[in-house]
């Protein structure tokens, strides 16, 4: 489960987030390209490589776009708030 004590301070506000590289957990970031190289239109790429949420998802649509994501993250970096299905 992501830790939302360490977000990427790149993500937008609300309930989805990446984690920045430096999790102490071992869950930060490793800049692998799953969830910007998947879904570009909610996660971005920072100049050192981490992810971050660029846009919030808005429908369910979106959610289950991010959630899939989620659910893919090698490391479990990306975290919902709540929203995500565990």
């Amino acid at each position: 489960m992501a830790n939302p004590k360490v977000k990427n301070s790149e993500n937008v506000e609300g309930a989805w987030y990446c984690t920045a590289p430096e999790d102490e957990n071992g869950e930060g970031c490793i800049s692998c390209n799953a969830c910007y190289g998947r879904a570009p239109q909610f996660f971005g790429e920072n100049d050192d490589g981490s992810a971050y949420v660029w846009r919030q998802p808005e429908t369910e649509e979106d959610i289950e776009i991010c959630q899939e994501q989620l659910d893919n993250c090698p490391v479990n970096s990306i975290g919902g708030n709540g929203i995500e299905k565990e």
